[in-house]
């Protein structure tokens, strides 16, 4: 009697199991392919930025002139007062003058062609090695560019985190009661007052300082703590609470009117869709339609703002700063450009830059999370 081998065949939960597998080894193999693109791709965005950002700061070169006619005069004014110098023979000083204008060019890096030192920039800057302001300095005296923009961050981030956030979650809830009032009076006012948000944060504050500081004299000129600052905690946190009403003021009403609109047109949009109606007919209450059907379906467009208010934090507000003399990164940015001080525009420029690749990147994952219909690494 012969038996007649068979080739075995997997159970039905057998092959659930091997489809199952093969499925999350392709979901995991398309991330990690999606993941790697995307790194690379955004830091050579980054790279690039920053190039250009060195070369823009730098005017191609023209800045090293610049730099090399300071130093001339700088020791040009500091020998005349070297009674050394004035006994030297003409040659002698031609001779003593000229090794330390070389000595100088070569603590600054003068003496290699711009090119070779913007790559050096370029490379530094990339692994965060920021090093040292040519001309600016932080209040302890240190030229460490790492210093300067540690220094003035806190200030920065008090002004553009408590106006940013004010104006995003204020225009957000004000803009969804407005779609519950179509048509209403308010609804038209935000209409016809958005055109007054074309002007900018510098503009109302010069306005905000002419009523509050100049005529009624309840707010100060500007500043982050009065002169001289306060002795007790409680006293000096008053004191920048104080300092901080008029600028962020003018920050907020710059873009109030224009956040509003957006984010109610926004509303309206999606409280007109059919599945909208729908739910209104089933007898669901407003705040139940509002976040079911029409907060949720927005969620990705409202992570997206906040995530690049976030980010927004980190770069100040360079006029606004400079008008109200706030002592943020706004200001040094001004001040630095003003002076040609490249490292420390590359400095605040590369960290920005990272802030907001790191960002766009993990957008991609939240999406994915809060809306079912984005899958990551299709195309």
């Amino acid at each position: 009697m012969s038996v007649e081998a068979r080739p075995f065949q997997p159970q039905a939960e057998d092959q659930e199991q091997v489809e199952t597998k093969r499925g999350s080894t392709s979901t995991f193999s398309r991330v990690a392919k999606y993941t790697l693109v995307r790194v690379i791709m955004l830091f050579f965005t980054v790279a690039t930025g920053v190039f250009l950002t060195i070369m823009i700061a730098n005017m191609g070169g023209y800045v090293d002139n610049i730099m090399r006619g300071n130093i001339r005069e700088g020791l040009a004014m500091q020998m005349q007062q070297d009674p050394a110098y004035k006994e030297m023979q003409p040659d002698e000083r031609q001779q003593y003058m000229a090794s330390l204008i070389e000595l100088e060019e070569k603590r600054l890096g003068l003496d290699k062609p711009f090119v070779t030192r913007a790559f050096r920039y370029l490379t530094n800057a990339l692994v965060l090695d920021l090093g040292r302001a040519v001309q600016m300095t932080s209040d302890t005296g240190s030229k460490e560019v790492r210093l300067i923009i540690l220094e003035r961050l806190p200030p920065t981030l008090l002004l553009m985190g408590t106006s940013n956030l004010v104006l995003f979650f204020g225009s957000l809830f004000a803009a969804l009661a407005l779609s519950r009032q179509y048509g209403s009076i308010w609804d038209k006012a935000i209409i016809a007052l958005s055109p007054t948000s074309s002007a900018p944060s510098w503009f109302y504050g010069l306005f905000l300082i002419l009523i509050f500081a100049a005529v009624l004299r309840v707010l100060p000129f500007g500043g982050m703590v009065g002169s001289p600052p306060a002795s007790t905690r409680w006293g000096y946190f008053l004191d920048v609470g104080k300092h901080l009403i008029l600028p962020a003021s003018g920050l907020i009403i710059s873009s109030l009117f224009l956040s509003i609109y957006n984010w109610r047109t926004f509303f309206l949009i999606y409280s007109t869709e059919d599945y909208v109606e729908m739910a209104k007919a089933k007898g669901l209450t407003d705040r139940e339609i509002e976040r079911r059907y029409i907060l949720r379906p927005t969620l990705p467009n409202i992570i997206t703002n906040f995530s690049l208010l976030i980010i927004t934090l980190w770069t100040g507000a360079i006029i606004t700063e400079t008008v109200f003399q706030w002592p943020g990164l706004g200001r040094t940015y001004f001040t630095a450009i003003g002076l040609y001080d490249t490292p420390v525009i590359v400095g605040n420029t590369i960290i920005y830059a990272y802030l907001l690749a790191m960002t766009v990147f993990l957008l991609d994952f939240i999406y994915a999370l809060v809306d079912p219909r984005v899958k990551i690494g299709d195309s």
